[in-house]
């Protein structure tokens, strides 16, 4: 157990009282409700898109940008957000909901997976919309933009660009450092600091680089990492075949408090459904108006805002329902639960039950995969915040000392402090989001009947006229969206 310094203990002290508070309003009482009612409001208004454009998601995923070079490909933006989504929410996060949450935990992380896929959709969709583009001629948008264009209230999206530089360009990077760290100590014994030092030696150059430079490498690493992934957790699953039934029936008695003496369960249904919610908002991000920045940076193919909703939502789809359901069964085949760690660690016991005496390392090695893709993707995300408020080229340079200096710091503090942090930082950035993103149900409506209107019609590649939606006059830019032609071409004059 390694010897945190003096200053970490007192910053941590400092905070744990103001956490609590922020904590506590929020997740008691605002987030458990709001977050399933806006995802069963757009699951119902835009028809379970979720489920009936469920196809459509997958064809949707291409790697070219057609001739439109000022945003990045469909796949590199599904990339990048699983960078950022794929990570501790989903080895560590779901761990923790089951010590604290029981198994009913998983069944409230499901739940509002399936309806965040109508929040992820609808949120992505209205940042396709209202991107613009920068200095550089690349594509940027996402909250900030829909808040400043789309409500004409640009304070609401200073406030939450710096909500969002706060929880992903600062405190979610700490996050990931931190269960690296528990990760590889638990494997090797290597003390929190040299592993502070690792991180960031690795993180710099990729950060330093860019958003570019982050999508490049995420798409090389992340779906290689997620499919050796499943495919460990597949065969777990299939050499536990028989019991699978048991584990899952346990997942929905417990989400009903029907099983109380399940797993580490400390109050039935109200604890089971309180760190569901909590753990699969951080896992899947769905409302939180994280994945809308990346998503806006993309140039979708079909060229239609709701294409590139879609993507997103399959995002949602990859990360809960399938990463973190065969961790959860990972966890409940072995029988570690009861009596098992903390975080990573109760990961990697479950690992060791599994595969024996490399289960521990292989968990250490693809956490700080998983890890170290989500720190990247996170900083993705806060680059576009600093942007929007101007911060210029000083903003960034600072943006990317402060990541580096919380991954840093999150790889020797407290495992509770860290994912509280957390909590309060993602709380505060969804409510903001979630107020803008239904003002502009409407917007998300009528986006929707467009492209599903135009499939039906035979259009196998739906592209939005801007001069179907002459109520948004100069909110959005329409020279991006000109039917019949990419942007480049209006650009050129074709």
């Amino acid at each position: 157990m390694h010897r945190r310094p003096d200053v970490v203990q007192l910053i941590e002290n400092a905070l744990s009282p103001i956490v609590g508070a922020v904590n506590g309003v929020l997740w008691n009482y605002v987030l458990v409700g709001v977050l399933p009612l806006v995802g069963i409001w757009f699951s119902l208004r835009l028809g379970v898109v979720q489920l009936r454009r469920f196809p459509q998601m997958l064809r949707n995923l291409r790697r070219g940008t057609e001739d439109d070079a000022a945003g990045i490909s469909p796949m590199q933006s599904l990339c990048t957000s699983l960078a950022s989504r794929v990570g501790t929410g989903n080895l560590v996060g779901v761990a923790i909901a089951l010590g604290v949450g029981g198994p009913g935990a998983i069944f409230w992380m499901w739940l509002v997976a399936f309806l965040g896929m109508a929040t992820a959709y609808a949120e992505s969709a209205l940042a396709q919309l209202y991107k613009r583009r920068d200095a550089a001629g690349h594509y940027r948008g996402g909250p900030a933009f829909y808040m400043a264009h789309g409500l004409r209230a640009p304070w609401l999206g200073a406030i939450f660009s710096v909500c969002l530089v706060l929880a992903f360009g600062l405190v979610f990077s700490a996050v990931q450092a931190n269960s690296i760290s528990e990760a590889v100590s638990e494997a090797w014994g290597i003390d929190a600091a040299w592993t502070a030092i690792v991180l960031v030696l690795l993180s710099a150059p990729v950060i330093f680089g860019g958003l570019r430079r982050v999508a490049r490498m995420a798409e090389l690493v992340v779906p290689a990492m997620a499919c050796g992934y499943l495919l460990l957790a597949g065969w777990v699953v299939l050499t536990h075949l028989a019991e699978v039934p048991a584990m899952l029936a346990l997942i929905v008695r417990s989400a009903f408090g029907l099983d109380q003496a399940a797993g580490g369960m400390l109050g039935g249904l109200a604890v089971a459904l309180l760190n569901g919610v909590k753990r699969g908002l951080f896992s899947n991000e769905a409302g939180m108006g994280s994945a809308p920045n990346i998503a806006a940076s993309a140039t979708p193919v079909p060229h239609h805002p709701a294409s590139q909703g879609l993507i997103q939502a399959f995002g949602v789809f990859v990360d809960t329902l399938l990463v973190c359901t065969a961790t959860a069964l990972m966890i409940l085949l072995s029988g570690v639960l009861p009596a098992g760690g903390d975080g990573a660690v109760l990961t990697q016991q479950a690992m060791a039950v599994h595969f024996g005496g490399w289960g521990p390392a292989f968990v250490a090695v693809v956490l700080s995969l998983f890890a170290i893709t989500s720190i990247l993707g996170n900083y993705a995300y806060a680059e576009s915040a600093v942007l929007f408020l101007r911060g210029g080229r000083t903003g960034l340079f600072l943006l990317r000392l402060g990541c580096l200096t919380m991954v840093a710091w999150g790889a020797i503090a407290r495992l509770d402090i860290v994912w509280a942090t957390a909590d309060a930082a993602m709380g505060l950035m969804a409510t903001v989001n979630l107020v803008a993103v239904v003002l502009l149900s409407g917007v998300v409506i009528k986006l929707t009947r467009d492209y599903d209107r135009k499939l039906r019609a035979g259009d196998a590649s739906p592209r939005l006229d801007a001069t179907d939606f002459p109520e948004l006059g100069d909110a959005i830019d329409r020279s991006i969206w000109t039917a019949g032609k990419t942007a480049a071409a209006v650009r050129r004059g074709g």
